[in-house]
């Protein structure tokens, strides 16, 4: 029997699954208080859980899913984890220091197929989603990590913005979210959890529609569909305007902010006239929308792409200022490391394959 992570089950789930098996709802509240306040990775040390309670938990869960493959340590305090699931896949997570708090970024799926053409998370296709313990075990590593340092130091705030496209893995993604923000376990606020999309329409709408109460990101890129269609596949599918109908939704029906991303390439969308038509396109939204430029970690497989240079950024920032929009150069972490989001992964796997094809020559004699 396969098991599945027991961090996938958020607390009503978990209740109603035990109380199929008899036992009371303060069981359930138990085991909760073991998994994200005690934070433990052995069933058996469950001491207030009785034997059988523990038994049939152990015979249909699991605790740890992920182990860790490899750790970088940024001078910055920047941590990347380089995560290895039971089926040998590698996703990456990082742990960042901020002035607010500790943010850590988590993956949701394994690869990525949205596309576009100047992100190391695309350089391999989506193989499967993570399920919503995946995607919860992500955090309690971390909170794991900060436990055993002492510092007395909480995971305070999480960017969904790893490796793959949240919401193409919709209802996992909703899972985690009730799961951490859940006030009885690691209860990380709504307010301090953002999810971002390449801009999925209809999964913004369900999105709005679930009421969750987190922030919103817009990987948008580029101010126009030529540009976006050649630099995210994904714009011919759901062109800009499309896009723009299902943000004014969530805008209409929320009242909350939203944040367009906006990765800058030097020579491609990095010009005045982009950013003047970047400030016409959200001029209507200006009230409710930010802009968060962000200088671009170049790529070996995408040599074509470079970091914008920083007069060109200034002018861009300068540019949406004087045109009443809201913006923020996004402050880089990890810089010393292997800093885009995939890039560790795609490194690991690559050197894996070269390792397999030595083998292979020294075979062949």
């Amino acid at each position: 029997m396969n098991k599945q992570s027991i961090y996938g089950l958020t607390l009503e789930q978990l209740t109603a699954w035990l109380s199929e098996y008899g036992h009371k709802k303060f069981r359930a509240t138990q085991v909760w208080d073991w998994l994200y306040r005690k934070r433990v990775t052995d069933f058996s040390v469950m001491d207030d859980v009785n034997k059988d309670c523990i038994q049939l938990l152990s015979d249909h869960f699991v605790i740890q899913t992920l182990t860790e493959h490899v750790k970088q340590e940024s001078t910055d305090g920047t941590v990347k984890f380089l995560f290895k699931l039971e089926d040998g896949n590698l996703i990456e997570t990082v742990m960042m220091r901020q002035k607010y708090g500790i943010a850590v970024c988590v993956t949701t799926q394994v690869g990525c197929n949205i596309g576009c053409s100047f992100c190391a998370s695309g350089l391999i296709k989506k193989s499967r989603d993570l399920s919503a313990g995946e995607i919860v075990e992500q955090i309690v590593k971390v909170q794991q990590l900060l436990d055993q340092a002492q510092l007395d130091e909480k995971v305070s705030h999480i960017v969904v913005m790893g490796i793959g496209e949240p919401f193409d893995n919709f209802n996992n993604l909703v899972d985690f979210l009730q799961v951490v923000k859940d006030h009885k376990g690691l209860a990380i606020g709504a307010k301090r959890i953002t999810v971002s999309t390449s801009g999925l329409p209809d999964k913004i709408i369900q999105f709005t529609d679930a009421d969750l109460q987190v922030n919103l990101a817009i990987s948008l890129h580029a101010p126009n569909d030529e540009l976006r269609t050649k630099i995210m596949v994904i714009n011919r599918a759901f062109p800009i305007a499309k896009l723009m109908n299902a943000v004014e939704y969530y805008l209409e029906k929320t009242n909350r902010r939203i944040m367009f991303e906006y990765i800058l390439l030097k020579d491609v969308n990095d010009r005045k006239e982009h950013a003047l038509e970047l400030a016409e396109l959200i001029k209507d939204k200006k009230q409710l929308a930010s802009v968060n430029l962000i200088p671009y970690n170049p790529v070996d497989e995408h040599s074509q792409y470079q970091r914008s240079d920083q007069e060109a950024i200034l002018a861009f920032y300068d540019t949406l200022k004087k045109n009443d929009i809201n913006c923020t150069v996004r402050l880089e972490h990890g810089a010393d490391i292997d800093a885009a989001c995939g890039q560790l992964r795609s490194k690991k796997m690559k050197q894996s394959e070269e390792d397999i094809s030595d083998q292979d020559r020294f075979a062949l004699g």
